[in-house]
């Protein structure tokens, strides 16, 4: 087993232990060394190595039973089906939300007002583009902005039922700020302003689902992989 050097070291020490799992250096079933030795196999401190077993005990590769040890559950990595158990998650949290979005966008456009045009635009404004800064900052300048959406709409359960699920929808505002999904720039959010501007319910549909399609497509292809 390599030594580690990495700043991250109970990262690294768990990683480290993984692929010995992996490899079958120990087997299902098998009890894994003491902290000690395990600390001395990867030059790190015993604290270092507790921590690694605890995220491999997370992952679902080890079980610490209380007076034994630690022993191996598993010599098949569950990372990627925990991967794509959020993806899953992740899909269904975007299909409600598109389901929302687009309806208050049809009544937005009923009922759109100049003076409710102006603060979306303004909102819009606010939240700029992300530049990689103030993650949290930009969450919520984004969600302000469909938030004041659903108010457009004027129907009260719907500010409601978004009002509750907010932590959800900030979720999959995040998760277009990685790697793994588009995150819809400001062309594709002023469309939506533009279509509920024209009063046309169908207008303001299709240009919530424009919005939304690219990453409900990308989530899908994550999936098949």
């Amino acid at each position: 087993m390599e030594t580690l050097n990495r700043n991250n070291l109970a990262e690294s020490a768990a990683e480290a232990i993984r692929k010995e799992i992996l490899a079958k250096q120990w087997r299902v079933g098998e009890k894994l060394p003491n902290e000690a030795s395990l600390a001395a196999m990867l030059s790190v401190s015993r604290g270092t190595v507790r921590e690694a077993v605890r995220a491999l005990a997370v992952q679902g590769f080890l079980e610490t039973r209380q007076g034994s040890g630690t022993y191996v559950l598993t010599a098949v990595d569950p990372v990627p089906r925990l991967t794509m158990a959020r993806r899953a998650s992740l899909r269904d949290q975007f299909e409600a939300r598109l389901a929302l979005d687009v309806e208050a966008a049809r009544l937005a456009a009923r009922r759109q007002t100049p003076s409710t045009i102006a603060s979306l635009r303004a909102l819009l404004a606010s939240r700029g583009n992300y530049d990689g800064s103030d993650r949290a900052g930009f969450i919520e300048r984004d969600l302000a902005f469909h938030k004041a959406i659903i108010t457009a709409s004027g129907n009260r359960a719907m500010i409601e039922i978004y009002a509750f699920f907010s932590q959800s929808i900030a979720e999959t505002i995040e998760a277009t700020l990685g790697d793994d999904l588009p995150e819809p720039d400001m062309q594709a959010h002023a469309e939506i302003i533009d279509a509920i501007e024209t009063g046309d319910p169908e207008k303001a549909d299709a240009a919530v689902r424009r919005f939304m399609a690219p990453i409900i497509a990308a989530l899908d292809e994550k999936l098949k992989q």
